[in-house]
């Protein structure tokens, strides 16, 4: 149906920049290695709603629902775990993910 592709182009679209969003927080506190102002509670309620969409689509064997919620579980999964850590393991981390260096912070 003519009806399907406007369909399957509006969900690429938007399962896209559902994944997409968590990028800009994750890469912030990257740079930054600041997590102020982030809430645990709130990231450990999107990490399982995605973990939960996840296994939704895995019992319902659609990969258009499991590919993007498990990339948004990641990032959002990662983001939670960068509030979670102490100061010095989060600067481990990011100086781990950050490449090339950044020269200000050596």
């Amino acid at each position: 149906m003519a009806y399907d592709v406007p369909v399957q182009f509006v969900g690429i679209v938007a399962a896209t920049a559902s994944t997409l969003s968590f990028a800009p927080q994750a890469w912030k506190i990257i740079q930054s290695r600041d997590v102020t102002g982030l809430s645990a509670p709130m990231y450990l309620l999107t990490v399982s709603a995605f973990g939960l969409w996840l296994i939704y689509g895995w019992l319902k064997s659609d990969w258009a629902l499991m590919i993007p919620n498990a990339l948004c579980c990641l990032l959002s999964g990662f983001i939670l775990a960068m509030i979670m850590m102490p100061p010095r393991i989060r600067n481990e981390v990011a100086d781990a993910i950050e490449s090339p260096k950044n020269p200000e912070r050596n």
